[in-house]
C-alpha cells in the first residue's frame, strides 16, 4: 500500500493546463455568527415562496423520478424563459450558472487566433476562463469615470465581452452604444454579461437587440435578482446559430447540467412577476438609501446600477485596506480588490435596511462626527 500524504502532494502527476492556472478567487463564505455579510452581492431577500413549494411538490409528487436524469435541454425550463422574454425556445441556453455558461461561450467562441478584448475592470473569472482555454484576452483601459469607451474596441479581436452594469464598478453602459459596439463588430461575438441588470433602474437588457445582431449573446442569472444563487441556474440568450453552438458544447461536456428540483425552482421563480418586480424594486430603494449615507460620510461613490455599490473612503478614515480590515473586526465583511487601479475602493453588496444601518454605524465609529 502507497504511504501518500496529500498535505506533501505536488504537481508531478498534473497535466500543463492546470500548472498554469491561477482559479477564480469567490468572495468568502464565512461560517461565524452575527455576521453582517457584504461581499459576494448575493440578494438580502429571500426567493418567491413559491419556488420552495415547487420543489417541495417535486420531491413529494415525483421523488421516484429522481432516479432518472432530468431533461437535457431543460425544456420547460427554456419555453419559460421564452414566454418571458418574448423568444423562441431556441434562441436560449440554459446551464448549471452562469459561470458554467460563461465557461461554454469561450470554449465555443474564442477561441481564435486574435485576442478576446475585454474591460481592464471587470468580472475577475474572465481572465481564468482565458488561462483555461489557451485565450489570449487583452484588457482595454477604461475612461477615468471607470465607464467603458467603445472606440477603443475598434481594434482586431475575436470576440468581446464585458459584464453590464460592469463588475466591481456597477456602472452600465447604455443600449445605443452596445449597438455601436455591435456593429463596429460584426464578425465577433460580442457577450453582454447582464448579471446585475434587474437591478437598473431603467433596466434595458440587451436581450432585446438579438433579433437585430446575430453576434450578440446576452448572458444572466438567477443568483441575483431572483435570490436563487443556491440553485445555480445561468442562461444566454441569442440567435440559434450560436445557441446550436452551446448545445453542441454543453453536450460534449455535460448533457444534464440542471437538475429536476432546479429546474422546477427556476420555473416558478419565473413564473411570480410580482415578487420579483417588487424585490427588485426594494433592492434599489436600499441602494439609493445606502449610497446617501455614504456620500454623507464623505465617500465617493460610483454610479451604480447593480445589487452592490463602489465607494472609495474619505482621507480620513485612512487606507482603503485598513478599513476593510476593522469592518471585519466588527462582524461587518465587504470586498476589497488589491488591483492597483481599484485598491481605494470597497465593493458592498447592498443589504438588507439593518445590514445597511450596520454599516454606516460602524463606518461613523471609525471617525466620530
Amino acid at each position: 500500500m502507497l504511504n501518500f500524504d496529500p498535505t506533501q502532494a505536488n504537481s508531478r502527476l498534473w497535466g500543463d493546463v492546470v500548472k498554469n492556472l491561477n482559479p477564480y478567487i469567490p468572495g468568502e463564505q464565512p461560517k461565524h455568527a452575527n455576521l453582517c455579510k457584504l461581499n459576494t452581492n448575493e440578494n438580502p431577500f429571500p426567493p418567491s415562496p413559491k419556488v420552495a413549494e415547487a420543489i417541495a411538490q417535486a420531491i413529494s409528487n415525483q421523488a421516484e423520478n429522481l432516479r432518472l436524469y432530468p431533461a437535457p435541454e431543460s425544456d420547460e425550463l427554456r419555453a419559460t424563459l421564452a414566454n418571458v422574454y418574448q423568444l423562441d425556445k431556441n434562441q436560449i441556453f440554459v446551464g448549471n450558472g452562469s459561470d458554467e455558461v460563461l465557461a461554454h461561450i469561450f470554449a465555443c467562441f474564442f477561441v481564435k487566433n486574435l485576442p478576446v478584448l475585454t474591460p481592464e475592470i471587470g468580472y475577475s473569472f474572465y481572465p481564468v476562463y482565458a488561462d483555461t482555454f489557451g485565450i489570449n484576452l487583452k484588457k482595454v483601459a477604461l475612461k477615468q469615470d471607470f465607464s467603458i469607451d467603445i472606440n477603443d474596441y475598434n481594434q482586431p479581436n475575436s470576440g468581446i465581452i464585458f459584464a453590464n452594469p460592469n463588475a466591481p464598478t456597477g456602472i452600465l453602459l447604455d443600449l445605443e452604444n452596445i449597438k455601436i459596439l455591435l456593429k463596429n463588430n460584426p464578425n465577433s461575438v460580442v457577450v453582454v454579461d447582464e448579471a446585475y441588470i434587474d437591478f437598473a433602474e431603467n433596466p434595458s437588457s440587451a436581450i432585446s437587440l438579438i433579433h437585430e445582431f446575430d453576434n450578440l449573446i446576452v448572458s444572466q442569472t438567477f443568483s441575483k435578482s431572483r435570490s436563487l444563487a443556491g440553485l445555480r441556474v445561468g442562461m444566454a440568450f441569442a440567435n440559434p446559430s450560436l445557441i446550436e453552438a452551446l448545445n453542441r458544447y454543453k453536450n460534449s461536456f455535460n448533457s444534464y447540467p440542471i437538475d429536476r428540483l432546479a429546474q422546477a425552482g427556476a420555473v416558478a421563480s419565473l413564473q411570480d412577476t410580482v415578487y420579483f418586480q417588487d424585490c427588485c424594486q426594494k433592492v434599489i430603494a436600499l441602494r439609493q438609501a445606502l449610497v446617501k449615507n455614504l456620500t454623507d460620510l464623505g465617500f465617493d461613490v460610483l454610479p451604480s446600477q447593480a445589487n452592490f455599490v463602489f465607494a472609495k473612503p474619505p482621507s480620513q478614515y485612512g487606507e482603503t485596506k485598513q478599513v476593510f480590515e476593522k469592518l471585519r473586526e466588527q462582524g461587518v465583511i465587504v470586498r476589497h480588490f488589491n488591483s492597483t487601479k481599484i485598491a481605494d475602493y470597497l465593493r458592498i453588496t447592498i443589504g438588507t435596511q439593518a445590514q445597511n444601518q450596520r454599516l454606516i454605524n460602524v463606518l461613523r465609529e471609525f471617525v466620530p462626527l
